[in-house]
């Protein structure tokens, strides 16, 4: 597990590291650029042309510094200050004074096109208006050329909170970030600009970090470890029984995804609660899946009875049946644990439609209904009627979105997109695996599967969401690279799962 961290949390810890822990602001500089000069030499050829392209503050002097370094070790390298002395940092002051004495060249009027690797260190995670004028000029120069472009700790131009670009901001081919990975560097569009991320430990102390009560975080594959235990002793019933309520007339495909996902995931028993007409193809395609039809209300119950985990959703459509399956969930209020997706999703929240309404009181209601621990799994739109908000205000700063629906309540919210984020209570995990490839039909369902074959053996519900996001974006990868972006297909993800748990 690697945390994330918003530009106000990196400065406290930032500021904690300096002024409790008593270590020189110089140092951890020199640190900083000691990193950006190491992945620089790793890339680039002595013979190279290295311009620095600065701003005024802090991040201007760490280019400064990696900029000396580099020459001391025979590296071409110039500095293109954007800035009047005056209006720099105390800090960069004295890097550019270093740099200077060493013979370092410095003005602001060098052009970028006369150098073939650009070190930018224009601005840093402190950026907060848009960049225009002679700046945003110089920035879209350097995106036209061929140049091989480094960033310090943030492509100068974006947003560390959001991932938003200001206007412009610069396109990296690497960026080597201080610390901790930032909001806006795993989040969309920010990431796109970003280039190959490299997350660089120049010594910030553990109690920096938990000074902060840093809560937001990612997946990287050792967390894998994490995926429960198999028994050698166990049985069918040690791994859990999963009911996937899911697929009307017609409509199996997204029951037989969750289904098979749910199975390719571990657990013990699975039984399908779906429309007569649907029995014989889905006893078909996974013969290993019970069935049993939603037509009758002793099915219903008894399916529900039987169940420790319960998916409600999948293929279902909005109509009176998903509405009475939906109460029969709620209402007979099961010890099952429950993970609430799809039309499921539509269905609550046409039960919440009123003007009168807030935000938070839509929130507020969800969490009245279902019991704590419940997992739910919009995507975009879904999570739009959900809240009542239009899919503008969902999009621009989905952070903030995340700490909506988490707020004061003890639900599991599963927020699909190409940057699927959970989140429950203060709790944020941002996903790091998958491509565009995993956007077809079918591919939530088999997600909606895997978190509840993890649910079924064992885990916690939030934990469960979060690692079944990530290997639902490994098996998407992998996947991806025996089929290519385009081919894939939903069945290929749920194929692929035992790839990644092997």
């Amino acid at each position: 597990m690697k945390y994330i961290v918003d530009s106000d949390k990196m400065k406290n810890i930032d500021k904690y590291t300096m002024e409790v822990i008593k270590v020189p602001p110089l140092v951890l500089m020199e640190r900083a650029a000691m990193e950006v000069a190491y992945k620089v030499k790793q890339a680039i050829n002595k013979e190279d042309r290295i311009l620095v392209v600065c701003g005024p503050g802090n991040n201007g002097a760490d280019g400064v510094a990696a900029g000396r370094i580099l020459f001391l070790q025979g590296y071409q390298v110039a500095i293109l200050l954007l800035f009047e002395r005056e209006k720099c940092s105390e800090q960069m002051k004295v890097q550019l004074t270093i740099a200077e004495n060493l013979g370092i060249s410095i003005d602001n009027s060098k052009k970028t096109y006369e150098y073939n690797i650009i070190i930018d260190a224009l601005f840093g995670i402190g950026l907060s208006k848009p960049i225009e004028g002679r700046l945003a000029k110089i920035i879209n120069e350097i995106n036209e050329s061929n140049q091989k472009v480094f960033s310090v700790d943030i492509p100068s131009g974006i947003s560390a909170d959001t991932g938003k670009v200001m206007n412009v901001a610069i396109k990296a081919d690497y960026t080597i970030t201080f610390g901790y990975m930032k909001h806006g560097l795993i989040l969309y569009p920010g990431l796109e600009f970003a280039g190959e991320i490299n997350v660089a430990d120049i010594g910030f102390p553990k109690e920096a970090l938990q000074s902060v009560k840093a809560d937001t975080f990612y997946y990287t594959i050792e967390d894998l470890s994490l995926i429960p235990k198999r028994k050698r002793n166990g049985h069918k019933g040690t791994f859990g029984k999963v009911l996937v309520i899911a697929g009307s007339e017609g409509m199996s495909g997204a029951a037989y995804l969750s289904a098979k996902a749910c199975l390719k995931m571990g657990a013990g028993m699975v039984k399908i609660l779906s429309s007569q007409m649907n029995r014989e193809i889905l006893q078909t395609l996974l013969p290993e899946a019970l069935f049993a039809s939603y037509d009758t209300d002793k099915s219903i119950s008894s399916s529900i009875s039987w169940a420790d985990v319960i998916v409600i959703g999948p293929g279902l459509g909005l109509s009176e049946k998903t509405e009475e399956l939906l109460n029969a969930v709620i209402n007979l209020k099961p010890k099952a644990r429950l993970i609430i997706d799809a039309d499921a999703i539509n269905t609550l929240a046409a039960r919440l439609d009123n003007d009168d309404e807030t935000t938070v009181s839509r929130m507020e209601l969800i969490a009245d209904l279902l019991p704590t621990n419940s997992i739910l799994t919009p995507h975009p739109m879904e999570l739009s009627r959900l809240m009542g908000l239009s899919m503008a205000d969902i999009q621009k700063n989905i952070i903030d979105i995340a700490n909506q629906c988490s707020y004061n309540n003890e639900l599991v919210y599963v927020m699909k997109d190409t940057r699927t984020i959970v989140t429950k209570s203060a709790q944020k995990y941002i996903n790091s695996s998958g491509n565009n490839g995993m956007a077809t039909a079918g591919s939530g369902d088999v997600l909606t599967g895997i978190i509840a074959g993890l649910v079924a053996q064992g885990m916690e519900a939030f934990e469960a969401s979060c690692l079944g996001v990530y290997i639902h974006g490994l098996a998407g990868d992998v996947a991806k690279d025996k089929m290519s972006e385009y081919s894939l297909m939903a069945i290929d993800i749920a194929d692929a799962i035992h790839d990644i748990i092997c």
